[in-house]
């Protein structure tokens, strides 16, 4: 149990610096985390399945300026790692995963006010051309920030994976059920915070369309991707331009005597 909780700890410090330090490679979200955590423990098919549940709840969950969201690669590789080991599936993911979350939120709330002195710190090291200084006060962030999931990851995992197993074995079926169902509505809230972003009267048909595709003519997901993708395509290459080109010739011509329009 000890290299799988170091193992799943390093995952988690890796996973909080996708956008810090690599980049945005996606590898913050549920759905890869779950791959890796069923790697690690042994069933990586589980481990896909809860993490794309994971990722339906969180899909629409980003930072945006100061604001601070649930800590997702905690709680997404926690539920993941604890439903996996008590073998109770994807209820007790969804059950955990969530509260796990926004528990380990505030976690991050604490590393980013931290982060907030080593920020001036390297404005002054900066004005006193200090490089040594001024590369310290970069990597002391990046640090926290690993340190902020690997240390609760690895501790839960190393010390209270059997306690949780046993806890969760010892609640009764009717609960889990119920937290099955509960949880089983999440992935509707998630798509509902992703759908009042972008949800739009111009967009709202294609979305109706989709969801009559998939209820009436029972067509997969992959199957409305790929008929969603031609839709866009003759959408942007034959009906786009023919509304330009028709805008373009009525567009009354506003230049006046010796003006050229170089355009």
């Amino acid at each position: 149990m000890l290299a799988q909780a170091l193992t799943l700890g390093i995952v988690a410090g890796i996973g909080i610096l996708d956008g810090r330090l690599f980049g945005q490679m996606m590898f913050d979200r549920p759905l890869v985390l779950g791959l890796f955590v069923g790697l690690i423990l042994g069933d990586v098919k589980e481990g896909i399945i809860i993490g794309a549940q994971l990722e339906l709840i969180w899909m629409g969950i980003a930072g945006i300026g100061a604001a601070t969201p649930p800590d997702i690669v905690t709680g997404g590789i926690l539920g993941t790692a604890f439903a996996i080991l008590s073998g109770r599936g994807v209820e007790v993911a969804l059950a955990l995963a969530v509260p796990i979350a926004v528990l380990a939120q505030t976690l991050g709330v604490l590393v980013r006010i931290i982060n907030t002195y080593f920020s001036h710190k390297a404005d002054e090291y900066a004005k006193e051309a200090n490089y040594k200084g001024l590369a310290f006060s970069m990597w002391v962030p990046v640090l926290l920030f690993f340190l902020s999931t690997f240390v609760p990851t690895f501790l839960a995992i190393l010390l209270g994976a059997q306690q949780v197993s046993s806890l969760i074995n010892a609640v009764p079926d009717v609960i889990l059920d119920g937290l099955g169902v509960a949880g089983n509505l999440l992935p509707g809230v998630g798509f509902a915070l992703l759908m009042d972003m972008l949800f739009s009267r111009k967009m709202a048909p294609f979305f109706f369309v989709g969801f009559l595709a998939a209820a009436y003519l029972e067509l997969d997901i992959t199957a409305i991707a790929l008929f969603a993708a031609c839709v866009a395509f003759v959408i942007h290459f034959y009906i786009e331009p023919k509304n330009n080109n028709k805008q373009e010739v009525e567009q009354p011509d506003n230049l006046t005597e010796g003006e050229i329009d170089f355009d």
